[in-house]
C-alpha cells in the first residue's frame, strides 16, 4: 500500500525541522507530489507537517 502526498502550501518562513520534514518526503516545491510507502515513519512525518500537505491513497493501477 501507498499514499500520495502533495505540498499544498509553501515552505517559505516555516520551522526549519518543518522544512527538513518536507524534503526528507520529496517536497520542495508547492504542487510537487511524492508517492511513499503507508508505514509508521512516514506517518509520523506526515502528522508534523500536515497543515502543508494534502495526502491521497496511491492508485497500484
Amino acid at each position: 500500500m501507498a499514499i500520495k502526498i502533495k505540498l499544498k502550501k509553501s515552505l517559505v518562513g516555516r520551522k526549519d525541522s518543518h522544512i527538513a520534514t518536507a524534503h526528507s518526503l520529496g517536497l520542495k516545491k508547492i504542487g510537487s507530489q511524492t508517492v511513499q510507502p503507508d508505514n509508521a515513519a512516514t506517518k509520523g512525518k506526515l502528522h508534523h507537517i500536515s497543515y502543508l500537505v494534502e495526502v491521497t491513497t496511491a492508485d497500484d493501477n
